[in-house]
């Protein structure tokens, strides 16, 4: 029962934020800010106090990473903002309002704020606009971003728990579907970092998802050249981060959703059966998330798994070109030049 309402789960919040980043005014932005963020907080908390700190012993790496690990939310609050056109001191001010507060709650002060401030600067004289948003923006930031907080711990946080019980009651099955869906999601518009981060995943299923994004990449590699859907620098592109070819991948969702799937989930099966865990939450990325894993687990064995992950996620790629051989794609050319053409005409 677990595994069902932790897999049905996963799929809700998936749908709803890939919908609001489709939908909502300027919705893959604020996500593509909300990746950023995290990168800028829990990526450097992971690697400077887990790896530098703990492996390495070294203190200021230890001090660096605890001090970025609570800025999440002061990340998010300020880096939405400044995607969405407002001025950078006023997101930085936004930012620091929100100080303390967990990345979602950052992230939903940054957004509703945006707006308000954009209006601000648009309607308001010079100078006037830097008083009014002194006195009164910050302060109604950090009001949003208290709201929101017992909402994300009741709903995104609560669901990260019931995928990590899920996870070690059904190792084999959670560590498949997790695996699976967390790699689709690195290859769509809606950053696996990001999801990572929402739902403040940790121990197995964070495992899970930074050593198959590692696996991914291999995978894409492989896969992207056999179907020649580009050239050498799309094929590399994709490998290193696959957000950086996400027309080509919408382009062609079938394929490349389908292996990915499958590739992500073979190495969830072995993630989970080897019970390598990643404390570091949002950490579902392909070079950092593997070095991230050094930090909480055995090295050989981090490393034995990274190899089986790599090595069984290249050979899914290869698979998947076979049965997809005959599958009309749509190439680089044909995505990037009839876009062209088509801002040519209007």
């Amino acid at each position: 029962m677990e595994l069902f309402k932790g897999t049905i789960l996963l799929l809700t919040v998936l749908s709803v934020f890939t919908i609001f980043s489709l939908k909502a005014p300027k919705g893959m932005k604020a996500m593509g800010a909300l990746a950023d963020a995290a990168v800028a907080s829990f990526l450097v908390e992971a690697f400077q106090s887990y790896v530098g700190g703990d492996m390495l012993n070294i203190p200021l790496l230890k001090e660096t990473g605890i001090a970025a690990g609570g800025m999440g939310g002061a990340a998010a609050g300020a880096l939405v903002p400044i995607a969405l056109g407002v001025s950078p001191v006023y997101g930085v001010l936004i930012g620091c309002a929100c100080a303390g507060l967990g990345i979602l709650p950052g992230f939903v002060a940054g957004y509703i704020m945006a707006f308000i401030i954009k209006k601000i600067e648009n309607k308001i004289p010079k100078g006037l606009d830097l008083v009014i948003c002194v006195a009164f923006c910050a302060p109604i930031a950090r009001f949003i971003g208290n709201l929101a907080t017992p909402v994300v711990n009741a709903t995104l946080i609560n669901i990260g728990g019931i995928i990590t019980n899920a996870s070690t009651q059904n190792p084999t099955v959670m560590g498949f579907i997790l695996g699976g869906v967390i790699t689709v999601v690195a290859t769509a518009p809606l950053s696996s970092m990001a999801l990572t981060a929402m739902l403040g995943l940790q121990g197995v299923p964070m495992a899970i998802g930074a050593l198959s994004v590692m696996g991914s990449s291999f995978m894409n590699l492989v896969f992207f050249h056999k179907m020649k859907f580009g050239d050498r620098s799309t094929t590399i592109a994709v490998a290193i981060e696959p957000l950086t070819q996400a027309d080509v991948v919408s382009a062609n969702p079938i394929p490349v959703y389908l292996t990915n799937f499958i590739g992500g989930g073979i190495s969830g099966i072995i993630i989970a059966s080897f019970g390598l865990i990643n404390n570091a939450s949002g950490t579902a990325t392909p070079i950092a998330g593997l070095m991230v894993m050094y930090g909480f687990n055995d090295p050989l064995k981090v490393t034995l798994v990274a190899v089986l992950c790599a090595v069984s996620s290249a050979a899914v790629g290869f698979f998947g070109a076979i049965v997809f051989k005959n599958y009309k794609i749509r190439t680089v050319d044909e995505i990037r030049n009839g876009n062209l053409r088509k801002e040519l005409i209007a």
